[in-house]
């Protein structure tokens, strides 16, 4: 069962207020003021209804985040499992891999932030259900870079270290990256995956396509 629901013959339906805006309001505020900082008065207030109200579309804060977390999460992975869809190659695979997951969190910095800060604030036994599904992320990537390792396109001595590298990289544009910036997020994505490939030790043969003719860009910085 979902754990936000709709009432859409409220009158506060009427007005436009939605499971998906309480979801909305609550993730800009746990973004900018942290879970335990954000007042369920002040989700209502965001939405320009009566806090009593607020209860139409929802069953309390706690049920918000998990919400949040949880859906960012599949998404991450749904993300993983697109980008790398059929493709066999190491380092194609790594490449489409750190860029999806460098980009969504250039793109979605809330989501990002709230997943990464506030996690620790669901109870138990939801905590570690959603601990484990991040794992999962982690586990994904790791098998490609041990494959990598396997097929001696990668020089690395631990999968392991090299994905929490990565992966922690990319996290870490959430709390930097600005859309008014100097680079844009595709832009620090390619870069990402420039930088993770020379973390687990590719080097491209000296025969392979340039990169910048199917539009991924290269680490030369020539379209930067």
């Amino acid at each position: 069962m979902p754990p936000v629901r709709a009432d859409p013959g409220s009158a506060d339906g009427r007005l436009g207020v939605t499971a998906d805006a309480v979801l909305d309001a609550a993730l800009t505020l746990f973004a900018a003021r942290g879970y335990h900082g954000t007042a369920v008065s002040q989700i209502a207030a965001a939405l320009g209804i009566r806090t009593p109200s607020l209860y139409n579309h929802m069953r309390s804060k706690q049920d918000l985040l998990e919400t949040i977390v949880e859906r960012t999460l599949d998404e991450v992975l749904d993300d993983f499992r697109t980008a790398v869809g059929d493709l066999t190659d190491p380092a194609e695979r790594l490449r489409r891999a750190t860029r999806a997951y460098a980009l969504r969190h250039a793109t979605h910095r809330r989501e990002a932030l709230v997943v990464n800060r506030d996690t620790t604030s669901l109870p138990e036994p939801t905590m570690t259900r959603m601990r484990e599904r991040r794992r999962d992320h982690e586990r994904v990537v790791r098998a490609v870079i041990a494959d990598g390792i396997d097929s001696g396109a990668f020089h690395v001595d631990s999968p392991a270290l090299a994905s929490f590298a990565i992966l922690e990289m990319c996290v870490s544009i959430a709390r930097w990256f600005r859309e008014d910036g100097a680079r844009s997020a595709e832009q620090v994505a390619d870069e990402y995956t420039d930088f993770a490939l020379r973390i687990v030790g590719f080097v491209p043969a000296p025969d392979s396509t340039d990169r910048q003719a199917d539009g991924t860009g290269g680490p030369d910085g020539s379209d930067r």
